[in-house]
């Protein structure tokens, strides 16, 4: 049986050039639940994301997903979408095409559910402008598209409202709602206290990357 706890962050370090840059956090969260991390710019919150996709190795302590030990049984989390920094794809292809090449690599999803996925982030998956030419916030749109198409068991997204306008913030928190309603694993690192506030069960408060306050808002 998978454990109870299908994310499990075990006395997490990681130092690069003697900088501490997460410091002993330890962590053991839910499907079914959305985690706010909150904290100034360098605290650590996007380094704690790094390591939870697999993209950095800890210096200590160690990551468990759905009861797999990452760098044991497997290097990368089975099934998770994210947005970590800024959204990357190619310049010259159109927001469908983009997400179309990345789902061809699985091959689990129709052309008409890309486009759905599209069209529930407020974008036009017809569009034919290229990536290139999309605004911030349409770019910010469709990275957030990329990370759920595939219907991913854990969601981690870093600043996902970051150049979004009122609408966009709307759609985006509609999104995730449903998204937890579908017994999935959030985490949301952002600036913008009052929706983190509004869509986490839990806030972590990070500061020189050590979990310095927990808030529970949701039993």
């Amino acid at each position: 049986m998978p454990n109870s706890k299908y994310l499990k962050v075990e006395h997490l370090t990681k130092i690069i050039k003697k900088q501490v840059l997460i410091d002993d956090i330890s962590l053991q969260l839910d499907r079914g639940k959305i985690y706010g991390f909150t904290g100034k710019n360098g605290s650590g919150k996007t380094m704690l994301f790094k390591a939870i996709c697999g993209l950095i190795k800890p210096s200590s302590g160690f990551i468990e997903i759905n009861g797999k030990k990452l760098g044991d049984k497997i290097s990368f989390p089975e099934s998770v979408g994210a947005i970590i920094e800024y959204p990357g794809f190619l310049p010259n292809y159109t927001g469908f095409k983009n997400l179309k090449m990345i789902a061809d690599i699985k091959g689990i999803l129709t052309e008409d559910q890309i486009r759905n996925i599209i069209e529930s982030v407020g974008l036009n998956p017809n569009d034919k402008r290229k990536f290139k030419n999309y605004s911030l916030g349409m770019k910010q749109r469709l990275g957030i598209a990329q990370a759920v198409m595939e219907d991913p068991e854990l969601i981690i997204l870093d600043e996902p409202t970051n150049a979004l306008d009122k609408d966009g913030i709307s759609l985006v928190k509609d999104l995730l709602l449903k998204l937890k309603e579908k017994n999935k694993l959030i985490l949301l690192a952002s600036h913008e206290l009052e929706s983190l506030e509004f869509l986490s069960d839990e806030i972590f408060t990070i500061e020189k990357g050590k979990i310095i306050k927990h808030t529970i808002l949701k039993a």
